[in-house]
């Protein structure tokens, strides 16, 4: 029953990177660009590792956050890819180094945003739930749950307010 369970969500990520992969540029319009604020502090992404040295540089816009979330995204979509090409079957050892390496990459791109933003706070959950499948036994089924696909939907439906289409 894992390997059916790891295998149904490896090949959803692959169909969701053939996806994105298929799916256009839209040009999108120009979008405000969110108000800059004097102290940048991410009140709801994990501190355990995000580095401290976004506290005394400048935000960065939300479209930038969701472009370093997608470009988190698509790492750890290839990286799963690549272990199907390789013919082997994805161990739990994988997907828990994808998952902590995607948790690592979202907090520290969350650190450099606004604190009252909704995409840091969308990539503050979304980078919980993947250290939580991580830390599981089993991290595929993990990753399988209602509340990660909540969190990703919500990221996704982040970055599309602000131009960036990326599915997650």
């Amino acid at each position: 029953m894992n390997r059916f369970r790891s295998s149904a969500v490896v090949l959803t990520c692959v169909s969701l990177l053939t996806l994105t992969a298929c799916a256009g540029e839209e040009a999108a319009p120009p979008a405000a660009s969110a108000p800059s604020t004097t102290a940048a502090v991410p009140s709801t992404a994990p501190t355990t590792s995000a580095p401290s040295a976004a506290a005394g540089a400048e935000t960065v816009s939300d479209k930038k956050l969701c472009e370093s979330a997608k470009k988190a995204g698509d790492a750890m979509k290839e990286a799963l890819v690549s272990a199907l090409r390789s013919g082997a079957e994805p161990s739990p050892a994988l997907f828990e180094k994808t998952f902590t390496d995607l948790e690592k990459e979202l907090t520290t791109v969350a650190a450099t945003g606004a604190g009252d933003s909704k995409v840091v706070a969308a990539l503050g959950q979304f980078s919980a739930e993947a250290a939580k499948a991580a830390a599981a036994a089993d991290p595929g089924a993990a990753a399988d749950s209602p509340a990660f696909a909540k969190a990703g939907a919500n990221l996704s439906a982040a970055c599309k307010k602000v131009g960036v289409h990326a599915t997650f």
